[in-house]
């Protein structure tokens, strides 16, 4: 019996050789599937294989109405010793308190205070966290949808032309916009907006530009507001604040390394449209880098941002499909 097996044994050898090694590539092709998932390996991903098997994650958005707007009129001619020109534009009757080299600690302090221990709807829950370690104070009533310019300065007597180097223990000047009207507050989940604002001095010449901006909630949260990085052609027209003269000296600047083009080119770069396929408009925002950059159809192709190569950690769209086919229809 046992010189039967053998020769049996001995005429199917190349079979049984055969058998063990289909054997062992399955096993070794369901440990490569068990690790990886059943998309394949990205190493052993087709170039030509655009779209991904590992999809991003869409951030939940909840659309919340922001009764607060700030801007700086004028710039370019704000100083700590001649002041800034504020422009709120609010959707209800609002208060402006600004604060004159607040104290740094007390401000994030004070942001604590509003998530843990009590709400800052109005200016004088932020002047009771904040312990008076401010310089000068001053406030103005902003009416309704009415865009008034309110000029801010320091008092001569205040004898104050600079915060010291950097970093500073104060801010030049803190703004904060609270609702005018107790009800108001029952309506709105913002409550309150504190900007911080540079202002340039002796010291620190950096042009006047808000530095962050903290929509404070009624639930106890608060969020900073962070800007959007768009695509180069999308870059919107110069502002009408830059004067002549700097308009020309930028333009010359330009026409000496070749980087300057004829305005009639740089007005049709300025449709928003993805810098992928150029067709459709751009409507998500990638997460953490911030870049807005793709329309509805590439964003799914997309594991790093085509602009900065940083892997996408989460993405937002700027509005619904049901958004845009509504803006569509009024158009129409």
């Amino acid at each position: 019996m046992a010189a039967v097996f053998l020769v049996t044994l001995y005429e199917y050898l190349p079979l049984f050789y055969i058998t063990v090694v289909f054997v062992c590539f399955l096993v070794t092709s369901g440990l490569v599937l068990g690790w990886f998932g059943l998309g394949v390996p990205v190493i052993l991903r087709n170039s030509e294989e655009t779209e991904s098997s590992t999809r991003v994650l869409k951030k939940q958005m909840r659309q919340v109405k922001n009764p607060f707007g700030l801007e700086i009129l004028h710039p370019a001619t704000a100083s700590v010793t001649k002041g800034l020109t504020l422009t709120p534009d609010c959707l209800e009757d609002c208060i402006l308190t600004c604060y004159w080299g607040c104290s740094v600690q007390k401000l994030h302090e004070a942001l604590q205070k509003h998530v843990y221990c009590f709400r800052i709807k109005t200016p004088q829950a932020l002047e009771d966290a904040l312990y008076s370690q401010y310089l000068y104070k001053q406030q103005y009533f902003i009416k309704k949808n009415e865009k008034e310019e309110k000029y801010c300065q320091l008092p001569e007597d205040a004898q104050v032309v600079d915060f010291g180097p950097v970093p500073r223990s104060r801010y030049p000047l803190v703004a904060l916009l609270t609702l005018a009207d107790e009800e108001d507050r029952e309506i709105y989940d913002i409550i309150s907006m504190v900007a911080v604002i540079h202002i340039p001095d002796e010291s620190y010449r950096l042009s006047c530009r808000i530095l962050y901006q903290y929509l404070l909630l009624a639930q106890g949260q608060y969020h900073d507001l962070k800007q959007l990085f768009m695509s180069a052609n999308s870059t919107a027209p110069p502002s009408s604040n830059t004067s002549p003269g700097e308009s020309s000296t930028d333009r010359s600047l330009l026409e000496k390394v070749g980087l300057a083009e004829d305005e009639a080119e740089v007005h049709e770069e300025n449709s928003k449209d993805c810098v992928v396929c150029q067709n459709g408009t751009v409507n998500w925002v990638l997460l953490p880098c911030r870049h807005a950059c793709l329309c509805d159809a590439c964003i799914r192709y997309f594991q790093q941002c085509p602009m900065c190569r940083q892997f996408v950690q989460e993405s937002f769209p700027l509005c619904s499909k049901k958004e845009q086919d509504e803006d569509a229809t009024t158009h129409v």
